[in-house]
């Protein structure tokens, strides 16, 4: 069932009053890939009574008053997408469409909407409950950030919108702590993945279990305490060693407990079996449906993290670097439920995660002991200790072959190729299996870029394995009497990047690919990430070393213009 979004249903459940209220800046989709809508479930699975309140009009109470006040909290979300991603190009021009708001019309998430929405609740609920701050817009600015749309060292999003709790991650563990602790009048202070404010007084209780970091003031000022605070941050995600962490900004502090634990394979099966509608609410609906709704309404979400750790990239910090996957029970069940579903017309969109081929795959020591301080999993080469096998994900997409009513599923999140070409005993078979009944016609892959200062700098393998995957991919298309394509996914302007990085780019596109690459944009610093610490010190943050960065639009416009203009490099 829904979780009720108007006062007439909240009327016809019989309740007098919610006992947390979501309020988020995405249309109310229904769906396990949309997270207010999976953390409402949770809470609600727990016997809390839960509403939500999508993109409510910010100029009026007409949204934010009609569920009331909650009982225990608030929640605060600025959607599936950072609002400033979702409302600004990479050029800072603002989007015109937004995949999120129904019939498609960039027009009802506003810019920082998890600040707006806490400012819009306390303009009309005076000295209310607690409001809480969570999903990607959250937890990517717990700490002081680089913002590149006002191109500053911002402060804690908690300073900034004056809430009074960030839960950062994924969550689900957490808030129902939250809820619980609130519930029964307890102090919530010290539940993991929670970030607070607190006084020198308060500080003294975890000051010495806790790492300070540099100061708010001393970031804005100085790049490497940015970089001393970006490392010790960084490297205290992992819920196995963690610690938590403290950080001066003004008078007060932002206090970061250490993160939340993983959940069980048991526990992630029990969060995807929810009981959700895969549609877009219809108090919504009625507004006119949602573009993202025909991507998630019939795919499988198998698993969760990534350990490809990509400078650029935001989800190893927010879903983390350990990969948990669902048991292959719990995807084959959601997988017949879909055959049900009145709008099924047999065909399953993905199969996948962040990456596709990561499912059924994690390091033991890092399960045990934790992630490596000083070594990625896959750069610059794959680990040994990873120890990749794709023989789980081959038999998941067997056996989903073979229930009744799927007429075909796709792989369509994309493949790290390296990874599978480490994989010497099954990968080549899982990309026959994938070549020949789970590719649409295009398989997306994302090497970024062919120049190794550049690939260096992104955290990203070199050619090499690119063009041995091509080779296999084209060769294995051409056996099974199919024409098969891979989409490339390529960044401009990402810092080290020049003019002549980006015609070798071309060049090489042009006569190893033998493509006119589309798929090419203009890199974006998005918050907490080694690409905008790059972006914003001008240096590697590995080797404190000065390094070009692109920051002048019409030049970054052209970078990626020398890649997609037509003809073929010389």
């Amino acid at each position: 069932m829904f979780l009720p979004t108007t006062r007439q249903e909240t009327d016809q459940l019989g309740w007098d009053q919610l006992d947390v209220i979501l309020v988020t800046g995405d249309s109310y989709i229904d769906s396990p890939f949309i997270g207010i809508a999976l953390i409402g479930k949770v809470l609600s699975h727990a016997s809390y009574r839960v509403g939500i309140i999508a993109q409510p009009d910010v100029h009026s109470d007409k949204d934010i008053c009609r569920l009331g006040e909650p009982r225990l909290f608030w929640g605060v979300s600025g959607g599936s997408i950072d609002s400033m991603v979702a409302n600004y190009t990479a050029l800072k021009k603002k989007r015109k469409s937004d995949d999120y708001t129904p019939g498609g019309i960039n027009d009802r998430r506003p810019d920082r909407a998890t600040i707006v929405y806490t400012n819009l609740i306390r303009r009309f609920f005076k000295n209310t409950r607690p409001i809480v701050l969570g999903g990607i817009e959250a937890s990517l600015r717990r700490i002081a950030h680089y913002d590149f749309w006002s191109d500053r060292i911002r402060s804690s999003i908690l300073f900034d919108a004056k809430a009074n709790y960030v839960l950062y991650g994924m969550a689900e563990k957490s808030i129902i702590e939250l809820a619980d602790g609130l519930k029964a009048g307890n102090d919530v202070q010290s539940i993991r993945g929670l970030c607070y404010i607190s006084n020198k007084t308060d500080l003294a209780r975890i000051q010495d279990e806790y790492i300070e970091l540099p100061s708010f003031e001393t970031v804005k000022q100085d790049n490497n305490a940015l970089i001393d605070m970006f490392h010790t941050f960084y490297q205290n995600n992992d819920p196995l060693t963690a610690k938590g962490l403290y950080q001066k900004h003004g008078t007060r502090y932002l206090v970061q407990n250490p993160p939340s634990p993983c959940l069980t394979q048991d526990e992630m099966d029990a969060v995807y079996a929810l009981d959700f509608e895969r549609a877009q609410h219809p108090y919504y609906e009625n507004q006119v449906s949602v573009k993202a709704l025909q991507t998630i309404r019939f795919s499988i979400p198998t698993h969760r993290g990534c350990y490809g750790e990509c400078n650029f990239c935001s989800i190893a910090v927010h879903e983390g670097r350990r990969v948990q996957w669902r048991s292959s029970e719990s995807i084959l069940k959601e997988a017949r439920q879909l055959t049900r579903h009145p709008d099924f017309k047999g065909y399953i969109l993905d199969v996948g995660g962040p990456t596709a081929n990561m499912y059924g795959i994690e390091c033991q020591k890092k399960i045990t002991r934790g992630h490596c301080r000083k070594k990625r999993c896959l750069y610059p080469v794959v680990c040994p200790l990873l120890k990749a096998d794709h023989h789980k994900q081959i038999e998941l997409l067997n056996q989903i072959r073979q229930i009744k009513g799927v007429k075909k599923a796709f792989v369509a999140s994309g493949i790290r190729y390296d990874l599978l070409l480490s994989d010497e005993r099954c990968g080549k078979e899982y990309l026959q299996t994938v070549v020949n009944h789970h590719v649409s016609g295009q398989m997306k892959i994302a090497p970024e870029h062919t120049e190794d200062k550049v690939l260096h700098l992104m955290g990203k393998s070199g050619k090499a394995s690119l063009l041995t995957f091509k080779e296999l991919f084209d060769q294995m298309s051409h056996a099974a009497g199919k024409k098969q394509f891979l989409t490339y996914y390529l960044i401009a302007a990402h810092p080290g990047c020049t003019e002549k990085d980006m015609q070798n780019l071309k060049r090489f596109v042009s006569h190893k690919l033998k493509i006119y690459p589309e798929q090419v944009q203009v890199f974006t610093p998005l918050p907490s990430t080694y690409s905008a610490l790059m972006y914003a010190t001008q240096m590697d943050p590995f080797t404190r070393k000065p390094i070009f960065v692109e920051k002048e639009p019409r030049r970054k416009a052209l970078q990626k213009n020398i890649v997609v203009q037509k003809g073929r490099a010389r």
